[in-house]
């Protein structure tokens, strides 16, 4: 896939595609439905995506590179290091409340998670790269007290995040756990 930023056509069909998804459903949207809210011809969709499971797979790597930019800016911040972690989560959480919140939010999680698997265990690969490499630092500076290794530790942070998206209930729940978490994580990272 084309970068979307430098294309606006891709964007667009990328933003239809997830309010649709959004509104309806994976199932029950359409090319049509995708095609209407771009501002364009269906024939004109499928010059750049064969069907909607490659554009549930363009929003998945999407993500994931709207996250990990996030993430990495988060984690270069200066602060203690419960506050940068905090900036880290938060950055990574930030619109999933949003999903969650959608009547159709679990099923869009579910049809990502079946259709883009290779992406999303790539994406949090890189969120768990930007983590450990994070905690070494921190830790070869004596900021950060690590229990275990920064590998460890950053595994455990992301497992954390990915099974809170998993398994809220809802967006209020969604986003008293992530800030419990960080809370909790913060607090055990930090040199005292």
């Amino acid at each position: 896939m084309d970068n979307v930023s430098d294309d606006p056509r891709l964007a667009a069909i990328l933003n239809s595609a997830f309010q649709a998804f959004a509104a309806y459903g994976f199932r029950k949207t359409s090319m049509d439905d995708i095609a209407k809210g771009a501002g364009m011809s269906r024939p004109a969709v499928y010059l750049h995506f064969k069907n909607k499971e490659a554009i549930v797979r363009a929003l998945t790597r999407q993500y994931y590179d709207q996250k990990i930019a996030l993430v990495a800016q988060a984690l270069q911040g200066d602060g203690p290091v419960p506050q940068v972690l905090d900036r880290a989560i938060q950055a990574q959480s930030e619109g999933m409340a949003a999903i969650l919140a959608s009547p159709h939010g679990l099923e869009m999680l579910d049809a990502t998670k079946s259709m883009s698997t290779d992406i999303v265990e790539q994406g949090e690969g890189e969120l768990t790269a930007l983590y450990a490499d994070w905690l070494r630092r921190e830790g070869a500076a004596g900021r950060a007290r690590l229990l275990m290794g920064a590998d460890e530790t950053a595994r455990t942070i992301t497992a954390a995040l990915k099974g809170i998206k998993m398994t809220a209930p809802g967006a209020e729940e969604f986003e008293q756990r992530i800030a419990q978490l960080a809370a909790l994580l913060g607090a055990g990272l930090e040199v005292r």
